[in-house]
């Protein structure tokens, strides 16, 4: 008899488990109904901005017609999930439906941030993260005009080359001291910054949106930063950061983490029997990731817990990573930020390496690379030992 694994929400990672599920229930043991908030099925969010360049829904989706029409999936568009009752194991519908589950697994992924600026809710104002969010700001973009993107890190840069290939010109403005600052230290993203505006985008640094600005029909006509940089723009995306989408914790009477999510140990189970959090909605031992990669590997676990396979605790999941932001790419390999560590840096005009060594045994740590990112599978290997003899050459090689 099969037993009912409820998904709520069909994001990438959501659909990864799945996947995972599907891939390993080879008797069919489970029938998976999954909650889709959005309209469209599961798709690739990293590659959103292909949307703006010719690329299709179909091509980006990650649901294919095999997974959709798949025996034992229900994938229920346009249907959100408003609490439930773990003790009776039904989940609620915003239509009121009920479902009954023998698992649930909320995947509800996060949800843009958007500081409380004056104008942050007029009618130009976008967040970018999903087909409707490009689909307005297509609608809205004014090609030869400027063009705010608020936010530096990673959607940022993905927002500041949607605005390019709308014809915009694209501002970015970054709070921090450089853009990407989770993620690169400041030489790396000395290459990225040279990169970026050789194509136009202007950068901000260290400053924030302060205000915005409404001709008397409310459309916009400027936007003010903090340093009284004042930018005609008829519109602003905010790409500043996420929030976990954790709204549903209280709904089924699930622990909190203190910075938001919810609440999981190492096998990503809540604090409720039969629910476990997955992506960017939990906080997985209190710790929340915000990349696709950690999603797929807490995905994974799941997936052999609710097939009977033994698993081990997840601990730290690494968040090494190589992406490429408007042409140029940029790599993080195991511990970026170390107290004390010992430092080999090598930099040219167009490429940057630096490799963080333990202060007491000389152990490889990790490392950031921008540029030229080919060396980091080489040098993953040796995390924890020495580093090789030709670190220099693996750095930058010629």
């Amino acid at each position: 008899m099969n037993r009912t694994l409820v998904i709520v929400g069909h994001g990438m990672v959501g659909h990864r488990l799945a996947e995972e599920v599907l891939a390993l229930d080879e008797d069919g043991q489970w029938r998976i109904v999954i909650l889709a908030e959005e309209n469209d099925p599961a798709y690739d969010r990293v590659g959103l901005s292909g949307y703006l360049d010719g690329k299709s829904k179909a091509h980006l989706t990650l649901a294919g017609r095999d997974f959709l029409n798949h025996p034992r999936v229900d994938v229920r568009l346009g249907c959100s999930a408003t609490g439930g009752v773990p003790a009776d194991r039904t989940i609620r519908t915003a239509d009121g439906e009920t479902l009954a589950y023998d698992a649930l697994v909320l995947a509800t992924g996060s949800r843009p941030f958007v500081p409380p600026v004056p104008g942050h809710d007029l009618p130009g104002c976008f967040v970018y993260r999903t087909f409707d969010d490009l689909d307005a700001i297509r609608a809205a973009a004014r090609p030869g005009r400027d063009g705010l993107v608020v936010g530096g890190g990673l959607l940022g840069l993905e927002a500041a080359n949607a605005l390019r290939l709308l014809g915009m010109r694209p501002h970015v403005v970054e709070t921090g001291p450089h853009l990407m600052p989770a993620q690169l230290d400041a030489g790396a993203a000395e290459v990225l910054h040279q990169h970026v505006t050789g194509l136009g985008v202007a950068v901000h640094c260290g400053t924030a949106i302060a205000g915005i600005a409404p001709h008397t029909d409310r459309t916009i006509r400027s936007a003010t930063l903090a340093n009284g940089t004042v930018v005609e723009t008829p519109l602003v995306v905010f790409a500043a950061g996420v929030r976990p989408r954790d709204e549903l914790a209280p709904a089924l009477g699930l622990e909190r983490a203190d910075r938001g999510g919810i609440l999981t140990d190492g096998y990503c189970r809540t604090s409720e029997e039969r629910i476990w959090a997955v992506g960017e909605c939990a906080a997985l031992q209190g710790r929340s990731y915000g990349l696709a990669a950690p999603g797929y590997r807490m995905a994974g676990s799941i997936a052999r817990q609710l097939l009977g396979q033994e698993t081990e605790p997840l601990g730290d999941i690494d968040t090494s990573t190589t992406l490429k932001l408007l042409g140029v790419s940029v790599a993080t390999f195991g511990t970026t930020r170390h107290e004390g560590a010992m430092a080999a840096v090598f930099a040219e005009d167009t490429r940057y390496a630096k490799a963080l060594l333990h202060p007491d045994t000389g152990a490889l740590l990790g490392g950031i690379l921008a540029g030229e990112t080919g060396s980091r599978s080489a040098l993953q290997p040796f995390i924890g030992q020495p580093p090789p003899a030709d670190l220099e050459q693996l750095l930058l090689p010629t």
